[in-house]
């Protein structure tokens, strides 16, 4: 191996024995051990149960050669203990449109890992994106803490983990809405490895702005993460987060109980929440407390605890 990656493969390994140690007494196995900590290095590691990723950041001023790539995968074999072959490794870039759910070609196999001792089915190929955002581990538990005796909405579900921990901390209804089918069948996948019933947890196939507008349901606690940009084929128009945001909360929160909760987040890094939304609800930034201690990266997403005005005063 190069010589260069020698203090890649010790900061691997400190954060391997430092991250695995925390992440096991709280019952999780997927979890992030390097986060492009030295500027040299522009990868992020993540840990899936025995399976490792590696995720490679294009930089304007650096240019990966294949010998570097394979000396990062060979570092993060010598760090965390495991073998060329359970290293995933792929290359993130400033994705356009849907591209960051678009398949890579490669099947890949289906693994089950557990946060917070919940499992859920990941694939670590098939996509550029594995089936659970890490980053959001902290709001998913916060919405199970929240969530007994409530009714729940998660808009751009993605793969259904919120509903997953809504549902285990007792809510009493939810609907799950994404455009993807095959979102939509990984979430049915995650529902039934978690025994939940679909009956009173629901999955739907639907295009969010067009959902919010005609559903007259209410409900307790909303989640809201969308994409940053998306122009689908199964869209009528493109959404565009930093555009669109006004309409979709002003729309979610016709939807809210006077007392609820609703959650909005995402990952633009440019995103500047409009000044009408702070002045028409009760807005607090709780991105602090959202980001999970194992990311470097404290601006990977932002996210807001809304309320109606009426509520926050009781």
């Amino acid at each position: 191996m190069n010589e260069r990656f020698i203090a890649f493969t010790n900061r691997l390994n400190k954060n391997f024995k430092h991250f695995s140690k925390l992440m096991r007494k709280q019952n999780i196995d997927a979890y992030r051990i390097y986060d492009k900590d030295i500027p040299e290095f522009p990868f992020a590691v993540d840990i899936y149960g025995d399976s490792r990723v590696i995720y490679e950041y294009h930089t304007p001023h650096k240019n990966i050669a294949d010998e570097e790539r394979q000396n990062a995968v060979l570092s993060v074999c010598m760090a965390t203990d495991c073998t060329q072959d359970k290293v995933h490794y792929k290359v993130r870039q400033k994705q356009k449109g849907d591209e960051q759910y678009q398949k890579t070609g490669i099947l890949g196999e289906d693994l089950i890992v557990s946060e917070n001792g919940i499992p859920f089915w990941v694939n670590l190929d098939k996509y550029l994106d594995t089936g659970l955002f890490l980053d959001h581990r902290n709001t998913r538990l916060r919405i199970k803490n929240e969530a007994m005796g409530k009714r729940f909405l998660n808009l751009f579900a993605y793969t259904g983990s919120f509903t997953v921990y809504a549902a285990k901390g007792g809510a009493i209804y939810s609907e799950t809405v994404d455009l993807s089918n095959a979102y939509c069948e990984w979430a049915k996948r995650n529902f039934k490895l978690n025994n939940i019933n679909t009956k009173q947890h629901i999955i739907i196939r639907e295009n969010v702005l067009e959902y919010i507008q005609q559903t007259q349901k209410q409900f307790d606690l909303i989640v809201i993460d969308p994409p940053s940009f998306s122009n689908s084929k199964k869209m009528t128009n493109s959404f565009d987060i930093q555009r669109d945001h006004v309409l979709l909360i002003k729309q979610a929160m016709k939807l809210l109980s006077p007392n609820g909760v609703l959650y909005f987040s995402n990952n633009l890094r440019t995103f500047k929440l409009a000044n009408e939304i702070s002045e028409k609800y009760n807005i607090k930034d709780i991105s602090a407390q959202s980001v999970p201690i194992d990311f470097r990266n404290k601006k990977i997403h932002r996210c807001w605890q809304i309320k109606h005005f009426q509520a926050a005063l009781k």
